[in-house]
């Protein structure tokens, strides 16, 4: 994840990119069935946020299902499934 060298950083001395790494890192320790993530790249610079989807493409490529919320159009393309919902509905869920 990035983080060597940090473990005795406290959360305020880690940067936006390294908080989000951690996070989710927390999440994989007990290989959860279903990844849960909300705006992962919500707060962070391009490269990071980029890194950050390479990451979740590997995870799911290994097999790790994970449902992520975004409103970031570029996420859609590290995606296997899309649903778009409007007002709480489904408006199109596609296989791309």
């Amino acid at each position: 994840m990035g983080l060597k060298g940090k473990g005795k950083r406290l959360p305020d001395q880690l940067s936006g990119g390294e908080q989000e790494r951690l996070a989710i890192a927390r999440a994989l320790v007990n290989s959860p069935p279903i990844l849960l993530a909300d705006e992962p790249t919500g707060n962070l610079d391009t490269k990071t946020g980029k890194e950050i989807m390479e990451f979740f493409k590997s995870l799911n490529e290994e097999g790790q299902t994970i449902v992520m919320v975004t409103h970031n159009p570029e996420n859609v393309a590290f995606s296997s499934r899309t649903v778009h919902l409007r007002d709480g509905m489904v408006v199109n869920g596609e296989l791309l």
